[in-house]
């Protein structure tokens, strides 16, 4: 059977599907960027298209005057869950398609910049795609914003710092707050970029740049192997027959 092909919402250039993008094309996908970076006017049509992903971006989900295409995103995502696309959040992904499913966002009290562990609540441990987490997980974190749950989202996982980490509406609608995506070389990247940088300085004294480079050293290669069994039975889940969904009422 045909492998559909895949829209992709990306909001700077530095935050790429990672290593995504191999297990895609390995499994013969077909790949569209829409980068909103150039073309924040822009309302892609979801005809042609079976799944979308939403990444991450330095800016907050509620910026619309700075970055209108939020708005748009957030219709955009609607549209696909109710044409029962599947659909994957990242960071500012997941915070769009909670709010496209009526959840909220807001600020964390800290930023979690770095390795942190989250937890798997009971539905997450017997989740078919985040099962692959162990109980309590290390994985790579850059964002300073928490989700309130959407009505009738499952909740996945959480840290001492943001409740929802992630979540899953419905069979193959999934956010995750954290970054499995990332391999060395990305991390790296994030960390010298110039609006990193900035808030860097802001979190001098409790986000330290060496300490995450020693970690990443330690850390990337089981997170490597997470993210492909993590996103490979996302997925999977593609082969889902499709269903008609009404979501909750704002």
């Amino acid at each position: 059977m045909a492998r559909p092909k895949i829209l992709v919402f990306q909001h700077v250039p530095y935050e790429p599907l990672g290593t995504l993008d191999p297990l895609l094309k390995a499994a013969g996908f077909r790949i569209r960027y829409i980068n909103f970076g150039r073309s924040r006017w822009l309302r892609p049509a979801l005809d042609k298209y079976a799944a979308l992903i939403v990444l991450g971006g330095p800016m907050n989900s509620d910026q619309i005057d700075t970055y209108p295409n939020l708005l748009t995103e957030v219709e955009v995502i609607r549209e696909a869950v109710e044409r029962d696309m599947s659909v994957l959040g990242i960071c500012l992904g997941a915070q769009l398609l909670a709010k496209a499913l009526g959840g909220s966002v807001s600020r964390n009290a800290t930023r979690e910049i770095g390795w942190y562990d989250v937890e798997l609540t009971d539905a997450g441990a017997a989740d078919p795609v985040l099962s692959t987490f162990a109980r309590w997980q290390r994985v790579f974190q850059w964002h300073e914003d928490g989700i309130e749950l959407p009505q009738q989202a499952v909740h996945l996982a959480r840290s001492p710092a943001s409740e929802v980490q992630a979540f899953r509406f419905g069979e193959h609608v999934y956010g995750f707050q954290f970054h499995l995506e990332v391999d060395g070389s990305l991390i790296e990247r994030w960390l010298t970029v110039p609006e990193n940088q900035m808030v860097l300085e802001e979190e001098r004294g409790n986000v330290d740049a060496g300490a995450i480079r020693t970690l990443t050293r330690q850390s990337i290669g089981d997170l490597q192997e997470l993210s492909q069994a993590t996103f490979s039975r996302w997925i999977d889940r593609f082969e889902l027959p499709p269903r008609r969904r009404t979501l909750p009422s704002r």
